[in-house]
C-alpha cells in the first residue's frame, strides 16, 4: 500500500507516529485508573459525630465508610468528659468516600495553669497586684469563675488568692474551671486616716485663730504656711 511505503520510506516519520499513539494510550490508562482509585466523580456526605462519646463517633464513622484521627483534646464543662467537641470536616460536608475525619475530643481533666510564675514560691500568688492587674492577668490566663472578697485596709493591693478556699502560692498550677477568691484591701483606712488628720489641722488653727496666738514661724518673720495635709 502507498501508506506503508511511505512509513518505510521515512522511518523517522513513522516512529513519531508510534511514539505518539503509545502516549495517547497511556495517557488514557493512567486517565482510567485515577478514576479507579481516587473514585472520581464519587462523594459521600459527613455523618455529624459532635456530642457524641469517643466510641459512638468512631463506630457511625466506620459504619459510613469513614476513618476517624483524634487532632487534639480541649476542656469544656459544657460538655462530657470523653465527647466529641468539634469535627473536621464539618457535618453534612461533602467529601471523598473513605476519608478521615478529624475529631476534637472533650478532655477529662481541665488545663492547668500558673498564675504567678515568680521564681518565689513561698509568697502568695500576686500579692501585691492592684485588683485592676489581678482580674486582667486572671482573665488572660482563662478563668472565669471570680470572686472579689475586699477587707479593711489602706490600699486596693491584693493580700492573697484562693481556689475552692484553698490559699494559692506562686509556681502552683491551678485549674481553669475552679473558683478564684480575690481577697484586697478596700482603701477605706488610708480615706479615713486622711479624713482624720485633715479635721484635726484644720480644729488646730480654727482654735489658734479664735484665741488670737500665732500660727507657727520658720525663723523667719512669715508664718508657717502649709499648702499640703500632712502625712506621717
Amino acid at each position: 500500500m502507498r501508506g506503508d511505503k511511505y512509513l518505510r520510506q521515512h522511518p523517522v516519520i513513522a516512529n513519531i507516529l508510534i511514539i505518539f499513539l503509545v502516549g495517547l494510550i497511556g495517557i488514557f490508562i493512567i486517565y482510567l485508573s485515577l478514576g479507579l482509585f481516587t473514585r472520581h466523580g464519587e462523594f459521600a456526605e459527613v455523618p455529624g459525630v459532635e456530642n457524641m462519646s469517643y466510641s459512638q463517633a468512631i463506630t457511625n464513622l466506620r459504619e459510613k465508610g469513614f476513618k476517624a484521627d483524634i487532632r487534639d483534646s480541649i476542656y469544656n464543662e459544657d460538655i462530657e468528659p470523653g465527647y466529641v467537641v468539634e469535627q473536621f470536616p464539618a457535618p453534612g460536608a461533602k467529601v471523598k468516600p473513605g476519608r478521615k475525619i478529624f475529631l476534637y475530643i472533650n478532655s477529662v481533666h481541665p488545663r492547668e495553669m500558673i498564675i504567678d510564675s515568680d521564681n518565689s514560691s513561698s509568697d502568695y500568688a500576686l500579692k501585691g497586684y492592684s485588683l485592676r492587674q489581678g482580674l486582667a492577668k486572671l482573665e488572660e490566663l482563662g478563668f472565669k469563675k471570680v470572686n472579689v472578697v475586699k477587707v479593711p485596709g489602706e490600699s486596693d493591693r491584693i493580700i492573697r488568692l484562693l481556689a475552692n478556699g484553698n490559699v494559692i502560692t506562686k509556681m502552683e498550677k491551678v485549674p481553669v474551671n475552679r473558683l478564684i477568691t480575690v481577697e484586697v484591701y478596700d482603701g477605706m483606712l488610708r480615706e479615713e486616716t486622711d479624713s482624720l488628720l485633715m479635721d484635726e489641722f484644720l480644729d488646730y488653727f480654727t482654735e489658734a485663730d479664735d484665741s488670737g496666738q500665732e500660727l507657727p514661724k520658720t525663723g523667719g518673720e512669715e508664718p508657717l504656711i502649709i499648702d499640703e495635709p500632712f502625712y506621717e
